[in-house]
């Protein structure tokens, strides 16, 4: 049976990790608004939000696949939220897909390309990602696109409300410890920039590691 609450063991390294990735930057209106495809349809949720409240006039959705999400989204993640994108009443012109992008870099690299193809200027973005994505959204954006100003948001939920709408307590953690990981690995391989890790983040990732939350480690 999968677990839908978080262990108590585990409970304050989880929140540690969870609060280094939120960016908690305020929402304010941008030139265009970009969703980062996953499996948490969260994303597409806080887009529509977003939108309805006037963030940004146009929105690119970018997404293929990938193992975590073929069975949820076959059709592809940038499909899937466009769709429910246009069910909850954004209009269908507002919304450009990217379905090619299979990681991060991707989905800013190929949107970019898709804002130029079409000749639409974007001096500011808001990426709307997984909560725990934000930080390395935020850093791999500005490799990729670094003149753009960067405001990151995810569906505004607490931390056990996040978990039980994932259904998987596991699974959430395990992504946790995978973009901690990633904030430095992927600063060092060029496909970011550098972001702090904290003493007491270095710490819970290394505990939670021991505690073999590794199955989405590189």
């Amino acid at each position: 049976m999968t677990a839908t609450r978080l262990p108590q063991a585990i409970r304050d390294d989880v929140k540690t990790l969870w609060n280094y990735h939120d960016m908690h930057h305020d929402a304010r209106r941008c030139d265009i608004g970009i969703g980062l495809g996953s499996h948490d349809l969260g994303v597409a949720i806080v887009a529509v939000e977003l939108f309805n409240d006037g963030m940004f006039p146009r929105l690119i959705f970018s997404g293929a696949n990938a193992p975590t999400t073929i069975e949820r989204f076959p059709q592809g993640e940038a499909v899937a939220y466009r769709d429910y994108a246009i069910a909850q009443g954004v209009p269908e012109d507002a919304i450009l897909i990217d379905a090619k992008a299979t990681n991060t870099e991707q989905n800013l690299r190929f949107s970019r390309a898709l804002l130029a193809e079409r000749g639409i200027e974007a001096r500011s973005v808001l990426l709307m990602s997984r909560p725990y994505q934000q930080r390395r959204a935020y850093a791999t954006c500005k490799k990729v696109w670094p003149e753009v100003d960067v405001v990151c948001r995810s569906r505004p939920l607490l931390l056990d409300d996040y978990v039980a709408s994932i259904g998987d307590a596991k699974k959430v953690v395990d992504m946790l410890v995978g973009d901690t990981q990633r904030i430095e690995v992927y600063a060092e391989r060029g496909f970011a920039i550098a972001q702090p890790i904290p003493s007491e983040v270095r710490a819970a990732f290394v505990r939670l590691v021991a505690a073999e939350y590794t199955s989405r480690l590189v």
